[in-house]
């Protein structure tokens, strides 16, 4: 009698335990669509700034006034470093690499690889010289020179008042020229949330 006890209390734990769990729903959405859970940095946000950095750079006098000075060339431009300096992890790869495909598909500038991508590029016209036949080997010193190169930061404040909180995410972008070091264009975007719990 006391083993089946046992295996009656078992059971009816074991089914109040299963039965009371939460049950987790998973259901796709479309990519554009906001949701914001936390609070935090998310893909929203990310997208925001890559299309408001995207429409300001490609949309400003400087690719003009560097077309009528050069012969009505294309500057070439390369994205360099995003530095976060915000409160919580933010990676900045997501927005860069929008605003590289859109720089791309516009067609106004040309974009060269960045200097980590640049140095795997390089180890392969290495290995080239060493194991490709002579006529398909790729030639040393024909890399396209930037002219320009895209910088910038994300910072962020946060102020907190008992179940209250606005976070405030600032991105700048500045476009130096290479040669002169003369910043050419300077991008922001803000974002602002606030939280209640």
């Amino acid at each position: 009698m006391e083993k089946l006890y046992k295996l009656v209390s078992l059971v009816i734990i074991v089914f109040v335990t299963f039965a009371c769990a939460p049950k987790r729903q998973v259901q796709r959405v479309e990519t554009d669509q906001t949701i914001d859970l936390s609070g935090r940095w998310n893909d929203s946000d990310s997208r925001a700034v890559s299309e408001e950095m995207i429409k300001q750079l490609l949309h400003d006098n400087w690719i003009i006034e560097y077309k009528s000075g050069n012969s009505n060339k294309r500057p070439v431009l390369i994205v360099g470093l995003v530095k976060n300096k915000s409160h919580e992890h933010i990676d900045a790869n997501t927005f860069i690499k929008d605003i590289e495909k859109a720089i791309i598909q516009d067609g106004s500038v040309r974009l060269v690889q960045a200097a980590d991508k640049r140095e795997a590029l390089r180890a392969e016209r290495v290995d080239q010289q060493d194991f490709a036949s002579g006529e398909t080997a790729k030639n040393w010193g024909l890399e396209l020179g930037a002219d320009y190169m895209l910088q910038g930061t994300i910072t962020s404040v946060v102020d907190t008042y008992k179940k209250e909180k606005i976070i405030y995410y600032q991105i700048n972008l500045e476009l130096s020229h290479l040669e002169t070091n003369e910043i050419v264009w300077i991008g922001d975007k803000k974002i602002k949330k606030y939280i209640r719990n």
